[in-house]
């Protein structure tokens, strides 16, 4: 499996896993809060097979970027969370970010 291929993986379990986070209610619903462990469990071990051939730095910036707009984005979708121009700026801001590290990275 490509060290990207697994560091994006990681990234949208990382959506998934806040997402579980919401519906476990502070973890105290047991299948919300088994799939978020769960959710995290794969999560951390896609993450850890892209830091055997990527820049620590690079990775987690990506990893938590594509986790943070992966987070915005459902919440505009599933809860009608605002969706007004800073906020499409700032999430652009970190998707440039994201994709600038990915085009930079030496691997």
């Amino acid at each position: 499996m490509s060290a990207w291929v697994a560091l994006l993986g990681a990234g949208l379990l990382e959506v998934g896993w806040a997402l579980g986070l919401k519906y476990s209610d502070g973890l105290t619903r047991f299948w919300p809060t088994v799939a978020t462990l769960v959710a995290i469990t794969f999560s951390f071990g896609l993450m850890a097979l892209a830091l055997r051939s990527l820049p620590f730095g690079t990775a987690y910036a990506v990893w938590t970027g594509i986790g943070a707009a992966g987070s915005i984005i459902v919440g505009i979708l599933l809860y009608s969370e605002p969706a007004d121009p800073v906020r499409i700026l700032c999430l652009t801001q970190i998707v440039a970010g994201t994709v600038g590290l990915k085009l930079n990275s030496p691997v």
